[in-house]
C-alpha cells in the first residue's frame, strides 16, 4: 500500500507564514486610500471604516498589553472559558460513559437528549442571567451547555463502537466490569474525547463571549461590545484576534495533553505501513 508523502515541517511553516503575510498585506492595501485609485471604497476611505486597518489593529493590541488595560478583562474571559471547558468536558465524559454502558437509561433519555441538543443554546443566556446573575457563572453555564453535547456524543459513540469480539475475549480471560471500563471502554472513548475537545475549546470561548455580550461589565466580549457601540472597528478586530490567539493556545495545550495520554495509539503513518 502506498504511503502518504511526508510534509517538510519547515517548508510547511514557511508557506503558512507567507499566506498570513499575503492576507495581511492585501488587507492593508485594500484599506489604504490612494493605493488603489479605482477601488470602490478608496474614495472616502470607507474600506477602513468597514474592515479596519491592520496597523491600527496591531497598535490597539500593543496598547492593551503595554498599558495593562486588557489583563483584567482577559483574565475574566479565560477563567469563564476554562471553567466551561472543564465542567462541560468532564460532565460530557461521565454521562456519555454512563449512557453508553446502560442501554435502558439511554433508550429512556434519548428523546430528551435529542431535544436538548436541537435547542439553540444561546437563547438560554437570558435565563442563566436570571438564575446566576450577570457575574461569571452565567457565562460559565452557557459555555457548559455548548461544550457538553459535543463531548457527550463523541464519548457515547466511542463506547458503542467498541468491538463485541474484544469484549468477549476480555470476558473470556476473566475481566470484570471495572477492568473492562479501564482497559477497553475508556481508551476507546478517549480517542473520541480528544477529537471533540479541539472543537470544544472554541465553543467554550463562544459561551463566554456571548454571555459577556448580553450582560457584563468586564471581559474581552465586553470590550468588543463597547467598541461596536462607537463603531470602532479596529478595536473589534483587536478583540477578535486576542480571543483567537488564546483559543489557539488552549487548543495547543489540549494537543500536548492528547499526545502524552494517547501514546499507546499508533500514528496514521504507522497503521498505513502495517
Amino acid at each position: 500500500m502506498a504511503t502518504r508523502p511526508r510534509i517538510n515541517q519547515v517548508r510547511l511553516r514557511v508557506y503558512q507564514v507567507l499566506l498570513l503575510a499575503l492576507v495581511l498585506g492585501a488587507w492593508h492595501v485594500l484599506t489604504q486610500p490612494g493605493l488603489l485609485p479605482n477601488f470602490y471604497f478608496s474614495a472616502d476611505n470607507r474600506a477602513a471604516f468597514f474592515f479596519g486597518e491592520p496597523l491600527k489593529v496591531a497598535g490597539r493590541i500593543v496598547d492593551w498589553f503595554v498599558g495593562g488595560e486588557i489583563y483584567g478583562h482577559l483574565w475574566i474571559t479565560l477563567v469563564e472559558t476554562a471553567l466551561a471547558f472543564a465542567i462541560g468536558s468532564i460532565s460530557g465524559l461521565l454521562i456519555g460513559l454512563w449512557l453508553g454502558l446502560s442501554p435502558m437509561a439511554s433508550a429512556i433519555l434519548d428523546p430528551y437528549i435529542k431535544a436538548a441538543n436541537s435547542m439553540p443554546r444561546v437563547v438560554l443566556a437570558p435565563i442563566f442571567a436570571v438564575w446566576f446573575g450577570l457575574g461569571m457563572w452565567s457565562k460559565v453555564a452557557l459555555g457548559v451547555t455548548l461544550v457538553f453535547f459535543i463531548v457527550f456524543f463523541n464519548v457515547y459513540q466511542g463506547v458503542r463502537e467498541v468491538s463485541p469480539n474484544i469484549l468477549a475475549n476480555a470476558r473470556m480471560l476473566g475481566a470484570n466490569r471495572r477492568q473492562l471500563l479501564s482497559a477497553i471502554y475508556l481508551p476507546s472513548a478517549m480517542s473520541w474525547v480528544f477529537a471533540s475537545l479541539h472543537n470544544a475549546v472554541g465553543l467554550a470561548f463562544v459561551g463566554a463571549v456571548v454571555g459577556e455580550y448580553l450582560g457584563s461589565a468586564r471581559g474581552v466580549g465586553y470590550l468588543i461590545l463597547q467598541a461596536e457601540t462607537t463603531f470602532d472597528i479596529n478595536t473589534v478586530f483587536a478583540g477578535i484576534f486576542v480571543l483567537t490567539a488564546f483559543a489557539l493556545l488552549l487548543d495547543g495545550a489540549v494537543g500536548v495533553i492528547e499526545r502524552r495520554l494517547m501514546t499507546w495509539q499508533p500514528r496514521a503513518a504507522e497503521t498505513e505501513r502495517t
